[in-house]
């Protein structure tokens, strides 16, 4: 295996990092404060087509590898401090678009590529429901057919990017009474009548990034709505949360970096008794396991981006991966507020709102448990 970046990507890594230090940190503690969506720098995002990544170039993408993909996350991660604005682009890439990249028509891929990847468009997941979160197909939302048509209902919830979206990826079960095959997945555009977005919740972190409900009341859709045909909704969901469990903890990763480099600066410059907090083993023992679990998830997140193209099922990977990084970044925000003490409790310090950020980590894209259970299915258990 070998995981050394191309010299497309160190350019391509580098010129992110540069352009999320430039521009996407001013501001923050007031967005964060407000639970601000930054549609502007969004925009920003979208010159820089960071929402169509892995997206071919023919339809507007930057046309990336896995591997160049999540290369490029962590190094936005590590250069944005806004881990709610990461989180919708991560969201909006993993969840939405490679859905459709992987398994649209050419009419939808030439639809809907392009404004996504320019981030002229919004995307949200509509997966998650009120009586189903980890046991996502036990949904109660229903596609029936009419004529030519499908007419959607029910009502999703905690869909990231719900109330500013354009587009929504929608899964439905159009045959309920089967295990395998009953769910579709369909694609809803903003204005059709049927769909709106409704209530938004504020969040404990991740502020910056809107969630909400999205609510479908006799939605009647196209046969061209579909997305990979009639029960292909496990199919298409499967390998979009492949992508996101890999692709959305690399973004951990660097902000498992900037936290580490926090943590050092912090221990070298603080005196106490007499000496850097740094020469305290009970300080320096803390930074040196936060050293190692950054490693650890890097060395995880690049070989499981490796293999998502080139492994025949790639689920145990993304699981492995998704567990330990979102762990780990949760540990080292922690270990960052410890280092930084009172300073690190403040609400206007980083490390404060990153430990915040970092709990949504451990819930979003299957919980830690969920991962932990499909690890032990893995092992036969």
């Amino acid at each position: 295996m070998d995981f050394a970046p191309s010299a497309e990507h160190k350019e391509l890594c580098a010129e992110v990092l540069r352009f999320a230090r430039a521009e996407l940190n001013d501001g923050i503690e007031e967005r964060d404060r407000a639970s601000r969506f930054p549609r502007e720098l969004w925009d920003k995002c979208g010159d820089m087509r960071l929402q169509g990544l892995m997206v071919p170039e023919e339809y507007g993408g930057v046309g990336l590898d896995p591997l160049g993909t999540a290369l490029v996350l962590e190094s936005l991660g590590y250069g944005c401090r806004d881990a709610g604005l990461v989180f919708s682009i991560c969201a909006h890439l993993l969840a939405c678009v490679v859905p459709i990249w992987k398994h649209g028509s050419e009419e939808q891929k030439r639809r809907y590529l392009p404004k996504l990847s320019s981030g002229e468009w919004i995307a949200v997941n509509g997966m998650t429901e009120p009586g189903s979160g980890s046991d996502a197909f036990a949904m109660r939302t229903r596609a029936v057919p009419r004529g030519d048509d499908f007419v959607l209902n029910g009502a999703k919830t905690f869909s990231s990017n719900g109330p500013v979206a354009d587009v929504a990826v929608v899964y439905a079960a159009t045959a309920p009474e089967k295990r395998v095959g009953g769910i579709s997945c369909f694609l809803v555009e903003k204005g059709t009548p049927g769909f709106r977005a409704a209530q938004q919740f504020e969040k404990l972190g991740l502020r910056t990034s809107s969630i909400g409900e999205l609510l479908f009341e006799d939605c009647a859709l196209p046969q061209s709505a579909l997305l990979g045909g009639v029960g292909a909704g496990e199919t298409v969901f499967s390998e979009s949360m492949a992508w996101e469990r890999i692709c959305l903890v690399a973004a951990h990763v660097g902000h498992m970096q900037r936290l580490l480099e926090q943590a050092v600066e912090h221990a070298r410059t603080r005196q106490a008794f007499g000496k850097p907090i740094g020469k305290q083993q009970a300080v320096s023992h803390r930074i040196a396991d936060m050293k190692v679990r950054l490693e650890a998830a890097r060395l995880l997140t690049y070989k499981a981006a490796w293999r998502l193209d080139r492994a025949r099922d790639i689920a145990l990977d993304a699981s492995i991966t998704k567990l330990y990084a979102s762990e780990a970044l949760l540990d080292s925000a922690l270990d960052t507020v410890r280092v930084l003490g009172g300073t690190g409790f403040m609400e206007e310090c980083d490390a404060a709102r990153a430990l915040r950020d970092a709990v949504g980590g451990v819930i979003y894209s299957g919980t830690s448990d969920i991962q932990r259970d499909i690890i032990a299915r893995w092992l036969g258990l």
